[in-house]
């Protein structure tokens, strides 16, 4: 079986490697790992050291950046960017549209509402709802 991997270039000439996810055929770097359970849209990328639990959903053009996590049963709604070192807890729910800077934390069970900026004024979501 060859495994075929796709390469994309940055700005700064920087070249990634990627491979597709089997469900769903998002991009998923060489170096972050990808439960095969998660479902990772065929737009969506996952970054070098990323984590992608069991059955978490990352959806349509969402970004889980560098380091990042995303716990199991975690859904990620479209263009969401999950920034580097971020924490996504088990069954959390980050609706679409959202940013969750860099080195912040979604508890498990979280929600966070669509279009929600969490940022480095905040310490983490507040409790699941």
């Amino acid at each position: 079986m060859n495994r075929v991997f796709e390469e994309v270039e940055d700005e700064s000439g920087a070249v990634a490697r990627y491979r597709r996810h089997d469900n769903g055929r998002g991009f998923v770097s060489v170096k972050a790992t990808a439960h095969p359970s998660a479902f990772i849209d065929a737009t969506a990328y996952v970054e070098n050291g990323a984590e992608i639990g069991a059955n978490a959903w990352i959806g349509t053009g969402s970004w889980i950046d560098v380091d990042a996590f995303v716990g199991a049963g975690a859904f990620i709604g479209s263009n969401v960017h999950v920034g580097a070192k971020a924490q996504i807890g088990r069954s959390a729910r980050v609706g679409s549209h959202s940013r969750i800077a860099a080195g912040m934390r979604v508890p498990d069970g979280a929600r966070v509402g669509r279009d929600t900026r969490v940022t480095s004024g905040k310490r983490s979501v507040a409790k699941a709802a």
